[in-house]
């Protein structure tokens, strides 16, 4: 990338053409506040023209419906063993509950997962469970659209039961999953996975769960936990992998499609020492992510034209800023959030419509509330 300069790069991607993985590596490598600065209003000229000036968010409630888990993840402060102090598993009545508070203060959405609790099972599988949990709130409350379980907890199932992913996709969208949440991707490459989350999927997996999952026609989102031990050069090959799944997607004209990308900034307070100490820091570096959050637009930004930052992990503030460097969503409002916060981030568990929309007032932006797959 020596022979090219920032300048024709950044041209090229306004004309319209996929940068490379080696152009990516090149962008993330730029220090010179002047270069970082064309970076940025690249990707805020992109972010207009593929997703245009509103800013959009959605009203939505986040349900963890169990801590109880049978992974260990190195930066999950979330999990709890059953029977362990701070264990809970939420009942139908309790989420019933949570959703008809929801949809009162105005929720369109519901978004809910959780921990990989061996016992959630009816009549000995696991995927009956699951699908009670759909039905249990889609039964009260059929207008209101379910984004739940990430690709781990699809597999979790198949593997519990011993059928397909397949399988339990169909299932649980015809009980009435709207689409899925794309967690659980970290970074997808086995080495990263194998420091913080050794006992969960590989990429291979997450990969053919979500490819399933739009063949099927369930939408979902997509993610990256970023600001760890990850490379650039392993952040690229993880828009690479999600641009490679969008694309077949579009080539072989699946009836669903990835709706956004979602940057996860790492929080490390409660991670175990040795992590802490590797990374270097506990809470995100705002200054990487809004660099990462410029690339990935530039990358991505021609197939997933919805960008996302986290505003639990970066606080409203920065998330705010974020729609400078090529987001075009500010998120939902969640109503309540225990993952992160319990991890350590600042940013709160709730926030307000009349926030979001300031946040698009405070860049004399417009601002919509949108549906989950940002009608």
């Amino acid at each position: 990338m020596a022979t090219i300069s920032i300048e024709s790069l950044l041209n090229e991607a306004l004309a319209g053409k996929s940068i490379t993985a080696d152009a990516g590596v090149f962008l993330l490598s730029q220090q010179h506040p002047d270069l970082i600065e064309a970076i940025r209003q690249t990707a805020d000229r992109l972010r207009q023209q593929q997703a245009g000036e509103t800013v959009t968010y959605v009203v939505n409630r986040n349900i963890n419906f169990t801590n109880i888990c049978e992974q260990h993840c190195n930066f999950c402060a979330f999990r709890r063993d059953e029977g362990q102090g701070g264990a809970y598993w939420l009942d139908w009545g309790q989420i019933l509950e949570k959703t008809a508070d929801a949809v009162q203060r105005g929720a369109t959405e519901i978004c809910m997962q959780g921990g990989l609790n061996p016992e959630a099972k009816i009549e000995g599988t696991a995927l009956k469970y699951y699908l009670q949990l759909v039905r249990t709130i889609k039964g009260e409350f059929p207008n209101i659209h379910l984004h739940a379980f990430s690709p781990q907890e699809v597999q979790f199932i198949a593997r519990q039961d011993g059928i397909s992913y397949e399988q339990v996709i169909g299932a649980l969208r015809d009980a009435g999953l709207g689409s899925m949440p794309g967690t659980a991707a970290e970074v997808l490459d086995d080495r990263v996975r194998q420091v913080i989350c050794p006992e969960k999927i590989k990429t291979g997996t997450w990969l053919e769960v979500v490819e399933t999952a739009l063949r099927l026609g369930l939408p979902t989102t997509s993610t990256m936990l970023c600001g760890h031990i990850e490379t650039p050069q392993q952040q690229i090959a993880h828009f690479q992998q999600l641009r490679e799944v969008q694309e077949i997607a579009i080539a072989r004209n699946y009836p669903a499609r990835i709706t956004e990308f979602i940057l996860l900034p790492f929080v490390g307070e409660s991670a175990p020492p040795a992590l802490r100490r590797r990374v270097g820091r506990d809470q995100p570096s705002l200054e990487h992510t809004l660099l990462l959050t410029a690339v990935a637009r530039i990358y991505l930004g021609q197939v997933i034209p919805n960008h996302q930052p986290s505003w639990v992990k970066l606080g409203l503030d920065g998330a705010t800023e974020a729609l400078r460097w090529g987001c075009n969503d500010i998120g939902g409002t969640l109503m309540e959030e225990h993952i992160t916060t319990m991890a350590g981030a600042k940013g709160g568990t709730c926030v307000m419509v009349e926030q979001l929309q300031e946040a698009a007032n405070s860049l004399s932006r417009p601002h919509r509330e949108r549906t989950t797959l940002y009608f």
